[in-house]
């Protein structure tokens, strides 16, 4: 049984090896997803740091190898979910997801979707959140097919046209059930989160 904790700021090269070998992946496929960090390399890593540092970003460990990262928060970014772009209620609770990856070796055994399963469970318990949202690359067609394939719902685009993560989706949490047989476990003693719903002013594709 594989577990999901809570990484660290030192968990930093983990997580951008795991962003690298989705990169290389990406390169292989129809989409210009992560051909180059956003907007560079050095704001990208910072971002990822901010992440890790706000007890957001968690990896899912099978013994000592990352298999798998996810960030979430249930704070919305309202330079990216915004009217008259998005077309969902923001007034209600959600839970948002960002960097989501699985290592190639895991790659075709669910653990994506039950990492997307998991963060909306949390958000349900910890804060009431009713949906869980993600903002897509624009231009990655197979991984919107990927989200609605997974019951997520188009809820418009990001207004700004030079932000590139900007499909938007949602999922209500009220739809997602447990796994009959789950791949990971939350690590003991990481039940409690730090993060309160509120707004964020940070832009955050991966």
């Amino acid at each position: 049984m594989m577990r999901i904790a809570r990484a660290e700021p030192a968990d930093l090269p983990t997580v951008l090896g795991l962003i690298e070998d989705a990169r290389d992946r990406l390169k292989m496929k129809d989409t210009d997803q992560w051909v180059r960090p956003w907007p560079d390399k050095e704001a990208r890593d910072a971002r990822v740091l901010r992440g890790l540092q706000g007890g957001k970003t968690w990896v899912v460990w099978d013994e000592d190898i990352p298999a798998a990262t996810v960030t979430i928060t249930p704070r919305m970014n309202p330079a990216v979910w915004s009217t008259p772009g998005c077309e969902c209620s923001l007034a209600e609770r959600a839970v948002f997801v960002h960097r989501l990856i699985t290592a190639m070796k895991y790659a075709g055994l669910g653990l994506g979707t039950e990492m997307i399963d998991w963060a909306g469970r949390r958000g349900r318990r910890l804060y009431g959140a009713r949906w869980i949202r993600i903002d897509v690359w624009s231009t990655n067609k197979g991984l919107h097919d990927y989200y609605l394939k997974r019951g997520f719902e188009p809820c418009g685009f990001c207004a700004d046209p030079g932000y590139p993560s900007g499909a938007l989706f949602q999922k209500p949490v009220a739809a997602i059930g447990k796994p009959s047989a789950p791949l990971f476990v939350e690590s003991p003693g990481q039940l409690a989160d730090g993060c309160q719903p509120g707004p964020s002013r940070l832009l955050t594709p991966a």
